[in-house]
């Protein structure tokens, strides 16, 4: 009964949410995009000619954020074409994605020499392999129990960063999604190793009882 009650709670706070509303009236595939537009208007991440990587991106929807700010900036460079983003998005998920225009999708894992050695791929080589902005929305499934929980996001948390630190520019960004609790000040020490910049982020869109938060880092350091 309480299982059901919950469900019916999540299902009535989903059919009344004015993100969902937005999202579908927008054409956007989730309401998570607007967690990742608020932060790029506070933070300035997207810049025109970048290079990003969405991991974790399935179903798509900061993908087609990205496409569509991409697209938005390239309206004042007369070398895109029109209609056509000025910069490179690649999305690799484990789960299937639906095409988005102009946007790679690998379904692969990043984790394994064959996902990313096809990731690597499709890296601009003007650009020596490197990326300007890492995103990941990655969540585990979630079982309920606190410190397991936890302990899931604090490794999704520590291979987005693995990646970043291998393929950002000197000047990059990695934004990631984790969660308060239990691990969470060890993530943000982690982070503040390798960025000189760290910044939480807790958009508008992110529901008040949800213990998600974000996690932007920018500029690496110099490795010791």
């Amino acid at each position: 009964m309480a299982k059901n009650k919950f469900n019916k709670s999540w299902l009535q706070d989903h059919l009344t949410d004015p993100y969902v509303k937005m999202a579908q009236k927008e054409g956007y595939r989730a309401r998570a995009v607007y967690k990742l537009s608020e932060i790029d208007e506070q933070d300035h991440l997207i810049k025109a000619g970048m290079t990003i990587v969405d991991l974790g991106s399935a179903p798509g929807s900061w993908s087609q954020y990205a496409r569509n700010r991409l697209t938005e900036l390239g309206k004042s460079n007369p070398a895109i074409e029109s209609g056509k983003p000025d910069g490179t998005i690649i999305a690799i998920d484990l789960l299937p994605m639906e095409d988005i225009a102009d946007v790679s999708f690998i379904q692969g894992d990043f984790r394994e020499d064959e996902g990313l050695k096809a990731l690597e791929a499709l890296l601009p080589a003007s650009d020596q392999g490197r990326v300007d902005l890492v995103l990941s929305d990655m969540a585990p499934n979630l079982s309920g129990v606190g410190v397991a929980d936890s302990a899931r996001m604090a490794f999704l948390a520590e291979i987005a960063l693995e990646f970043a630190v291998n393929h950002l520019k000197p000047d990059g960004a990695l934004l990631i999604k984790c969660f308060h609790g239990s691990g969470y000040s060890q993530i943000v020490e982690t982070f503040k190793k390798v960025f000189k910049t760290v910044s939480p982020r807790k958009p508008k869109a992110s529901r008040d009882r949800s213990s998600e938060t974000f996690l932007l880092g920018r500029t690496l350091k110099a490795p010791k």
